[in-house]
C-alpha cells in the first residue's frame, strides 16, 4: 500500500504524525479536569475556544508562508518548537495559580502556535505520496495511535488532573520538532510578484468557495464541528460522574474506530462514491450523541466508539477531497482554509455554544445528560440532511476516476 515511498521516508512521516497526535492528546483530553483541579472551571469554554480563535488567523498565514515563502518543513519546525515552549509556560501558570486571565492568555498563545501544525503536516505528507487516496489513511492513522498513546501515558502517570499532563505534551512537541530535521525539504512554488496583502496572508484561498461542491463540503464540516466541540470538554466530565476513573484512557475508545475507519478509507473511496463516505460519517455522529444521551456507562462508551469513525469519515475524507480537487500550488492554503473554517468558525461556535447549552442543561445539583447529548444528536441529523440535499458530486464513478 505504501510502495511509492521508501521505508525510511515512511517511518519519518509516521513518527511526525505519531508525536503530534500524542502531544495533542496529552493536552486536550485532560484539559477539562486539569482546569477544574486548579480552580479554573470558569474559563473552560474559553480555554477550548482559544484554538478556535487561533484558527481564524494562524493557519492561513502560515499556510500562505508554506505555499509561497518558505519550505513547509521549516515552517513546521518553528511552530512545533514554539508550541512546546508555550505549552510548558501555560502549564506552569496553572500550576502556580496565576490569575485566570493570565492562564487564558497563555493558552491562547499556545493555540496560535499549534493551530497551523496539522494542515502544514498534511501538506508535507501529501507532497511525499504518489497515491494519497490509498496511502494517506494508514499514515494519518499513526496520529490517532499517537493520540491514544498520549492519553494512556497521562492516565498511567495518574496525571488526568495534574500539570504533568501539560509538561508531558510539551516534551512530546519538542520531540516532534527534532523529527522535522529528518524530513527532506519540500519545494516551495515560486511566489508571484507584487502580491496583494490578502494573497500574502492567504485570504485568496476563499476563492475555493466559488465551487458549489467545495462550498458544501466546507459548510458541512463547519456545521459538524459545532456539536463535535462538546466531545472533549464534556465527555470526560460525564465519564467521571458515572464513576469511570482514568478518563483520558477511556476517551481513547473513539480512536479505536478512528483507526479502523482510516485504514478502510482507501477501499471505501475506490469502491464507493465520496458522497456516501461523508453520509456514513455524519450518520455515525448522530449515533454517537444518541447513545451518550441514554446516560449509562455502557451507552456512553458505545457513543465514544462511534466518535472515531465519525471523525475520520468526515474530516479526513475532506482533507483527501481537497488534495484531489485543488491545484498543488494551492494545497497548503486549501488545507489551511479547512483548518480555519473547522477549527475557527466551527469550533468557536461549538465551544461557546455547547458551553451555553451545557449550562442550560445543568442545575445546581446535576446535569441533564439526556437533554444535553440528545440536542447535539438532533443538530448532527440536521447537518446530515443539509449535505444530502446540497451536495451534487460528479456521478457514480469511484474517486480514483476523479468523481467527487
Amino acid at each position: 500500500m505504501l510502495r511509492s515511498i521508501r521505508l525510511a521516508e515512511y517511518l519519518e512521516l509516521v513518527a511526525l504524525f505519531f508525536l503530534q497526535g500524542a502531544a495533542l492528546g496529552m493536552w486536550f483530553v485532560p484539559l477539562s479536569n486539569v482546569l477544574d483541579a486548579y480552580g479554573l472551571h470558569s474559563i473552560r469554554p474559553y480555554a477550548f475556544a482559544a484554538s478556535a480563535l487561533a484558527s481564524f488567523v494562524s493557519p492561513l498565514i502560515f499556510g500562505a508562508m508554506a505555499d509561497r515563502h518558505a519550505s513547509p518543513v521549516k515552517v513546521l519546525r518553528g511552530l512545533t518548537l514554539a508550541t512546546a515552549i508555550s505549552m510548558a509556560i501555560a502549564t506552569t501558570a496553572m500550576k502556580w495559580h496565576a490569575a485566570p486571565w493570565v492562564v487564558l492568555a497563555l493558552i491562547q498563545l499556545h493555540a496560535l502556535c499549534s493551530s497551523p501544525t496539522w494542515s502544514i503536516s498534511s501538506t508535507i505528507v501529501f507532497a511525499r505520496l504518489d497515491d494519497p487516496q490509498r496511502e494517506f489513511g494508514p499514515i494519518r492513522a499513526m496520529a490517532t495511535l499517537g493520540w491514544m498513546a498520549g492519553c494512556w501515558a497521562v492516565s498511567a502517570l495518574n496525571a488526568d488532573a495534574t500539570s504533568l499532563a501539560g509538561y508531558s505534551g510539551a516534551v512530546t512537541w519538542a520531540l516532534a520538532c527534532l523529527v522535522t530535521f529528518l524530513l527532506p525539504s519540500v519545494e516551495v512554488p515560486k511566489s508571484a510578484q507584487n502580491l496583494k496583502w490578502s494573497e500574502r496572508f492567504g485570504f485568496d484561498a476563499l476563492r475555493l468557495l466559488k465551487n458549489r461542491d467545495h462550498r458544501v463540503v466546507f459548510i458541512t464540516t463547519v456545521l459538524f464541528s459545532i456539536p463535535l466541540a462538546a466531545f472533549y470538554p464534556y465527555a470526560p466530565v460525564h465519564l467521571k460522574e458515572l464513576g469511570l476513573t482514568h478518563t483520558s484512557a477511556w476517551m481513547t475508545l473513539g480512536q479505536i474506530t478512528e483507526m479502523i475507519a482510516m485504514f478502510s478509507l482507501a477501499a471505501l473511496l475506490i469502491k464507493g462514491r465520496l458522497k456516501w463516505v461523508f453520509v456514513c460519517g455524519l450518520s455515525f455522529g448522530v449515533a454517537r450523541f444518541m447513545f451518550s444521551a441514554f446516560d449509562t456507562k455502557t451507552t456512553l462508551l458505545i457513543g465514544l466508539l462511534f466518535h472515531g469513525g465519525s471523525y475520520a469519515l468526515v474530516f479526513i475524507t475532506a482533507q483527501i477531497y481537497l488534495d484531489q480537487r485543488v491545484d498543488p500550488a494551492w494545497r497548503a492554503r486549501a488545507q489551511a482554509l479547512l483548518s480555519l473554517v473547522n477549527g475557527g468558525v466551527g469550533n468557536l461556535l461549538g465551544y461557546l455554544g455547547t458551553g451555553w447549552w451545557f449550562s442550560f442543561c445543568t442545575t445546581s445539583t446535576k446535569t441533564r445528560w439526556p437533554l444535553f447529548w440528545g440536542g447535539l444528536s438532533v443538530l448532527c441529523a440536521v447537518v446530515l440532511v443539509f449535505f444530502l440535499t446540497k451536495y451534487r458530486g460528479r456521478g457514480a464513478q469511484p474517486l480514483a476516476k476523479s468523481s467527487v
